[in-house]
């Protein structure tokens, strides 16, 4: 099967680019054919620019969700290699130590080298995202490798030009503020972007002078520690990187609870979330910021363009497998349009390409591993045991891997597990509704406030829901527009704090305010 048209835009910038000369489209092809077998180069602990096994000299197997097989052994930190981590990056923050002593400017540089490197190994790090994750090829290329690479020059951008102000007090005095760096910055990240999950971390928080130690998901480790390389390639300093693979309950909470931390970044599962904060109070009470679940209402109007309603709103719940914080998993359809949308969207379902992610013919690869899919197929079934109407779907597909038929549910109450829990799978429930004054109050029946969604050809409509939905991002007539410029984060238990964007850097800087006594001051 063929991608459809809008699936086909995500590819529109790389096509783009191919274009720029015959020449060079040529090379520029030949760099889009993946590696189904790249050689796994770095499985240990990164730290001090160095690469060491764990203390306690034992490893974790990262698995290839495609055929259940393990790729390789990874080396497991836990918390004396989180000691040794933090260690590092405290030396590496001293007053006087190279990092400190670097210009903004040259921060920045650095972070403009990396993105070159990631853009040189560009395919290397598609086939190895593709490889630990499953995720399709040509997605992790044209969609996730893209917004890489433009995240970190965003922010290398920004590296001289978040600064403080000078403030007219009252007075002989000269008063102004500086923005310093927090400190030693703890991040984790997750499994299901976790390039793109590195680089929101990463980014601000090395543009604005801080040093990090990182746990990646254990599920997907390899391509966090490649770029960690990478970035010692580019010249930052030791210990301004630090990359701990490992557990959450060991490696993770080691971080969250570490004296020497001062600011922890999570990106997960709301139930882990809430745990942090916890371990942030009872230690040092580092800064915390959070972005976790979310069950996004994606709502189409009656009066809405039908076809690229039911389009969009596939691409909002299937995109990556359906393992998107911010999927559109509860589609509120309005009730004169409700059947047809259903029959198309079920049409749209069973035309999903699913198998291979290496195969450039399919849309959608595996699930990540045996416990998310059968978290999956539980939720599958308790939707056909509450009474929803399994219209398209279902299945298991194949014999090994964590393949699932991409799935689709109709008829489906709000009080239903499946409208209320985050599935994060391939599983789209459509909802009827009658009245806007009903719709938002359904909306906002959930814990989760993350993203939302409008289609609609009615301006004022549009807006009114965009300024009464509580969510912290909103599309009209879109859905997963991401640029490094626009700040993403949740309302309610979907987390705290904002990343990306100017905002993206509040979260990595202390603000001082220094005040010099003057013998007269003139205006």
């Amino acid at each position: 099967m063929v991608f459809s048209k809008f699936a086909l835009l995500l590819l529109r910038p790389v096509l783009n680019g191919f274009k720029a000369s015959n020449k060079c489209l040529t090379s520029a092809a030949a760099q889009l054919e993946p590696n189904r077998e790249p050689d796994i180069l770095y499985n240990k602990i990164f730290i001090n620019n160095e690469w060491v096994d764990s203390v306690s000299g034992k490893t974790f197997p990262t698995v290839n969700p495609s055929t259940g097989e393990v790729i390789c052994q990874v080396a497991e930190g836990d918390k004396a290699d989180v000691d040794k981590a933090v260690a590092a990056a405290t030396d590496a923050f001293k007053i006087g130590s190279p990092w400190r002593r670097m210009d903004a400017a040259d921060r920045g540089l650095l972070l403009y080298r990396l993105a070159d490197l990631i853009e040189r190994d560009k395919s290397y790090l598609a086939s190895l995202e593709t490889l630990d994750n499953g995720k399709p090829y040509q997605v992790a290329m044209a969609t996730d490798l893209n917004l890489v690479i433009k995240c970190y020059r965003y922010y290398a951008g920004w590296a001289d030009k978040y600064h403080g102000k000078l403030l007219p007090i009252s007075g002989d005095f000269h008063s102004y503020t500086r923005h310093e760096p927090v400190g030693v910055c703890g991040q984790i990240i997750p499994w299901n972007f976790p390039l793109l999950m590195q680089a929101w971390k990463l980014g601000p928080a090395l543009a604005m002078g801080n040093t990090v130690v990182m746990k990646p998901a254990e599920q997907t480790p390899l391509t966090a520690n490649y770029v960690a390389q990478l970035a010692a390639e580019a010249g930052f300093p030791p210990g301004v990187l630090n990359i701990v693979p490992g557990y959450g309950p060991t490696a993770g909470a080691a971080i969250a609870s570490h004296m020497g931390v001062d600011k922890v970044a999570f990106t997960g599962s709301t139930e882990i979330g809430q745990k942090i904060p916890v371990m942030a109070a009872q230690s040092n009470l580092k800064r915390v910021t959070l972005e976790l679940g979310g069950k996004s209402p994606n709502i189409i109007l009656s009066d809405a363009d039908l076809s690229e309603a039911v389009e969009h709103s596939h691409f909002a719940l299937f995109f990556n497998q359906g393992q998107c914080c911010c999927a559109g998993s509860r589609t509120f359809v309005e009730e004169k349009i409700y059947d047809e949308f259903v029959e198309r969207s079920a049409e749209r379902a069973r035309k999903r390409t699913v198998g291979d992610p290496f195969d450039k013919s399919n849309e959608q690869g595996p699930q990540i591993d045996q416990e998310q899919y059968d978290k999956i197929m539980s939720l599958i079934k308790s939707g056909k045991d509450d009474g929803a109407t399994l219209i398209a779907g279902g299945n298991r597909i194949g014999d090994k891997g964590y393949f699932i038929e991409p799935t689709v549910f109709s008829n489906v109450e709000d009080n239903m597990r499946i409208a209320k829990e985050e599935i994060f799978g391939p599983v789209m429930q459509i909802i009827k509704f009658k009245t806007m004054n009903e719709l938002i109050d359904r909306a906002h029946d959930t814990i989760y406030g993350l993203a939302a969604s409008v289609f609609t050809n009615d301006i004022d409509k549009a807006n009114y829901l965009a300024h009464h939905l509580r969510a912290g991002t909103v599309w009209v007539n879109c859905f997963d527009v991401f640029d490094a410029a626009a700040p993403f984060g949740g309302y309610k238990m979907s987390g705290n704090g904002r990343e990306l964007g100017e905002y993206g850097l509040q979260a990595y800087t202390e603000v001082k305010t220094v005040t010099v006594k003057v013998p007269q001051k003139d205006s």
